[in-house]
């Protein structure tokens, strides 16, 4: 659940870059990109020391806070509502790193959290994790997720598509090979009902009947 390295240094990339200021909402007073930046890194980190203590509900409060945040900043969602506000400034490449890296952990962790809950929402776990595979296709962290949740949710085909792949990133994580392992138990199981389901579709004949009895008892080597 440790960030991946995304907002260690914002005050000193913030300092650099002199970036105009976002209004505030009703026109009140504003706050830089950098400080949008580095409040959600910041709620990120508190969701961080509330999901180590299991207070999971306070986590989930606090990654969605975050992302909430960032909302605000991302070019992706801004350019739906474009016209029907301020126009704010292009993110520079470090400050576009630094959103996008903070969702990813924000939406990693909340997918987290949702498997530890009692009743798991196996269609948000999914969702969470298709959005970090949006940005990050690799990320062994959502493939995972996306698996387990797939997996529960009765796709064991798209489960093995999503842990197979986190395998290959990460051949040693006993997880992610053990849910692998479950999904192809779950194929190979519905492969024998599919093939019982067929026998009883399709009954084989009994003995050919045609006439003078030459596929009775076959010897080896008669050929097909």
């Amino acid at each position: 659940m440790e960030a991946a390295g995304a907002v260690d240094n914002l005050n000193e990339l913030g300092a650099a870059a002199a970036e105009p200021s976002l209004p505030g909402p009703g026109g009140g007073s504003a706050k830089s990109v950098w400080d949008l930046l580095e409040e959600a890194a910041q709620m990120k980190t508190e969701g961080n020391a509330f999901y180590r203590e299991k207070n999971i509900r306070s986590a989930i409060g606090r990654y969605h806070r975050a992302l909430l945040v960032l909302r605000s900043l991302d070019s992706d969602v801004m350019a739906s509502v474009k016209g029907f506000g301020p126009e704010k400034p292009p993110l520079t490449a470090d400050q576009e790193a630094v959103l996008r890296n903070t969702q990813v952990d924000c939406y990693n962790n909340l997918a987290a959290c949702l498997l530890q809950r009692q009743s798991v929402d196996h269609g948000r776990v999914l969702e969470y994790s298709l959005r970090v595979l949006q940005w990050r296709p690799g990320n062994v962290k959502a493939l995972y997720r996306a698996g387990v949740a797939t997996l529960e949710m009765g796709d064991a085909q798209a489960a093995k598509q999503y842990l197979s792949q986190a395998c290959r990133e990460q051949p040693n994580d006993a997880n992610v090979r053990k849910y692998l392992h479950k999904a192809e138990e779950r194929l190979n199981q519905e492969l024998q009902k599919e093939k019982a389901m067929y026998r009883g579709m399709f009954p084989s004949s009994t003995k050919d009947s045609s006439g003078d009895g030459m596929n009775q008892n076959p010897r080896a080597g008669d050929g097909l």
